[in-house]
């Protein structure tokens, strides 16, 4: 059965020399631009920052978590007001995943099998389950337009050779260590399989959400090409890559990421899950890859981590105790540029660096806001860049405006 037309991608423009491709899709809630970075807003929230401020900084759709509204306010409560676009005051479209990484992010705590996912409630220790048709029918009282499959998301590189912390995270066998990590994957392989086809009986609402698939296989190759055969073979309007960014290096997700796009139909979106540094971006873009999401902005915002275009700093280092000098010079956000947003009959100079690090010494929450919000608009001025790019094949000058995209540096101000 052909997949129900609630999700349109039209592509636009294509790159001469790589796979990139600039397009839009359109859902019932409006329509986004690819490649697009979708800010993440786990609990209904991203985290600091108003809807309006999310708007403005060029996103135009953002992520919601199944697994933590499930347990807090709970989907059924959700549903009576509407759904989620009403409930958060988002009135364009939203993706929600299905709770699979939280199998695996969680997995210390939680025990897997192949009906799904019994997890402990990090809230009041409660046993929550989630299995394929769970997953699904939260996702449709949720209502969000994009709807993700429930996965078995395992680690990509063998817990031997990770810390015990990273260790921790990938035991995902009921609190038993993983002992046979070719074993893991071809189980979690088979199983994504299996667990897409009974979510794509659940779906209970296909005219108005697009469900997709999740492509798994680790970093074996040969893995990949088999599950994205597999579930591409499930016509869907639209399909991931998951798996990844769960333990491996940027060498290892670009090797992945390169092979696996092409595999995953030319009409439809492509969406790699959970990847969020530029050079990895940039990386999946060429490759073909349209929908981005990750943590980072805000998480590292919170962390007085702010993100440049020549690369990370650390608020909170000396070096910036009398330092007025905007966070990026280069960055039109209204913490770096508050005049051309408006703000010039309020305050006409940016927010310095050196106030920015005062409000995380003293605690005040205003330095995590104002720093996410940048770290956002960071991100959406570099998508802009790179649809600009993909449009006039104009790399040389994306990349000669976006230094942190030709060689990965590690946060400055590290003392």
């Amino acid at each position: 059965m052909p997949s129900p037309q609630c999700l349109q991608f039209d592509i636009d423009a294509r790159s001469r020399t790589c796979n990139a491709r600039t397009g839009r899709v359109t859902t019932r809630h409006g329509s986004f631009d690819t490649p697009a970075f979708m800010p993440v807003g786990t609990q209904g929230t991203v985290k600091g920052l108003l809807p309006w401020d999310i708007a403005k900084s060029g996103a135009q759709i953002i992520l919601g978590n199944t697994y933590h509204l499930m347990l807090r306010p709970g989907s059924e409560l959700i549903a009576r007001r509407g759904g989620l676009h009403p409930f958060i005051g988002w009135p364009g479209p939203i993706l929600t995943d299905s709770g699979g990484y939280q199998a695996y992010s969680l997995s210390d705590t939680n025990k897997i099998d192949e009906d799904g996912v019994t997890f402990k409630s990090g809230i009041d220790g409660s046993m929550v389950r989630l299995t394929p048709e769970r997953a699904i029918e939260v996702q449709n009282e949720l209502g969000a337009d994009i709807i993700m499959a429930f996965d078995d998301c395992p680690p990509s590189v063998d817990p031997k050779t990770l810390n015990e912390t990273r260790r921790r995270m990938t035991n995902a066998r009921g609190g038993r260590n993983i002992v046979d990590h070719d074993a893991r994957l071809e189980e979690a392989l088979e199983r994504t399989t299996r667990w897409l086809e009974r979510c794509a009986r659940a779906h209970g609402r296909p005219n108005e959400q697009s469900l997709f698939g999740i492509v798994q296989g680790g970093t074996d190759l040969e893995r990949r090409t088999r599950s994205a055969k597999e579930i591409t073979a499930i016509d869907l309007p639209g399909y991931a890559i998951g798996g990844v960014a769960v333990g491996e290096g940027p060498d290892e997700i670009k090797r992945v990421v390169e092979h696996t796009a092409p595999l995953l139909p030319e009409d439809k979106p492509r969406y790699l899950m959970g990847v969020g540094y530029e050079r990895d971006i940039l990386a999946a873009v060429r490759a073909g890859v349209d929908m981005f999401d990750c943590v980072l902005p805000t998480r590292n915002g919170r962390n007085a981590n702010a993100f440049t275009r020549t690369g990370q700093i650390r608020l909170r280092n000396a070096q910036y105790a009398e330092d007025d000098g905007p966070i990026d010079p280069a960055c039109g956000c209204p913490v770096c540029s508050p005049a051309a947003n408006g703000w010039a009959t309020i305050n006409e100079r940016p927010f310095g660096r050196a106030y920015l690090r005062h409000l995380f010494q003293a605690g005040e929450m205003l330095g995590g806001v104002l720093v996410s919000l940048h770290n956002v608009w960071h991100f959406q001025a570099l998508l802009l860049d790179i649809r600009r790019a993909i449009r006039d094949d104009g790399w040389s000058a994306l990349a000669a405006a976006w230094p942190v995209l030709v060689e990965r540096s590690a946060p400055t101000g590290t003392a």
